[in-house]
């Protein structure tokens, strides 16, 4: 066998790739975390007062939004 030691070598640095790798590039759990308040009418998370404010127009015009103060914790 000749290539022994290239195949442990080339598996070694697979490996180490791989753990480097490991967990993505994934940011569903940061957004979420993002995601803090939700329209009031159709629970639609938005991320901040101004945005819900153009939810709040756009998606039920009718609808008076609600204040700043109600979804501070």
């Amino acid at each position: 066998m000749t290539r022994g030691k290239q195949k442990e070598q080339a598996r070694e640095r697979a490996q180490k790739l791989a753990d480097k790798n490991k967990g993505g590039k994934s940011q569903i759990g940061a957004r979420a975390a993002g995601l803090k308040i939700s329209c009031p009418t159709c629970k639609a998370p938005v991320a901040n007062y101004k945005l819900l404010q153009v939810h709040m127009e756009a998606k039920h015009p009718k609808d008076t939004i609600p204040p700043e103060s109600s979804f501070t914790t």
